[in-house]
């Protein structure tokens, strides 16, 4: 499994902001009120973000004493921390297209508001840094007998 890459999080991250401001946008449209995300949304972020490090920290621990583990706990681990990473950079872009549109309204935003979109993105670029470190985590090291390691290191005899 590969890591997951720097643009596929901005990517996710550019998708959620586009939809983020086309529904604050579509509800001021249509006359209603703006999305607020609650506030127990970035406490449950941050649950998250604590439960992906705690699922990989035995897989950690176990590829550096050498102790085996269950491959599909290691399995897991690395899923759910993959999946937290994709979801928070999803939420730091919704959070963000919420913000800039709240913020480009000729009438000043409210308070309540502009804090619960600012700990939405805090606490989503937060799950998104613990997922990453907990995918780091279940990194395993390279297998010496690995075929497509063997084809790149040079010859023992100096292979000139």
């Amino acid at each position: 499994m590969r890591r997951t890459s720097a643009g596929l999080l901005v990517a996710l991250a550019v998708v959620g902001a586009g939809v983020g401001f086309l529904l604050d946008h579509v509800l001021t449209i249509s006359g209603r009120a703006t999305f607020t995300p609650s506030l127990l949304l970035p406490v449950l972020l941050l649950m998250i973000a604590a439960a992906a490090l705690g699922v990989a920290w035995p897989v950690r621990r176990s590829v550096r004493t050498g102790i085996r583990i269950d491959p599909f706990r290691a399995l897991r681990a690395a899923t759910l921390a993959r999946a937290s990473s994709l979801l928070g950079a999803l939420l730091v872009g919704f959070g963000a297209g919420l913000l800039v549109f709240l913020l480009t309204r000729p009438i000043d935003p409210p308070v309540g508001s502009t804090v619960a979109m600012v700990a939405l993105i805090a606490s989503a670029a937060v799950l998104v840094a613990a997922a990453l470190v907990a995918e780091q985590f279940c990194t395993l090291p390279k297998d010496p007998d690995d075929p497509e390691l063997r084809e790149r290191a040079p010859e023992p005899g100096g292979g000139h």
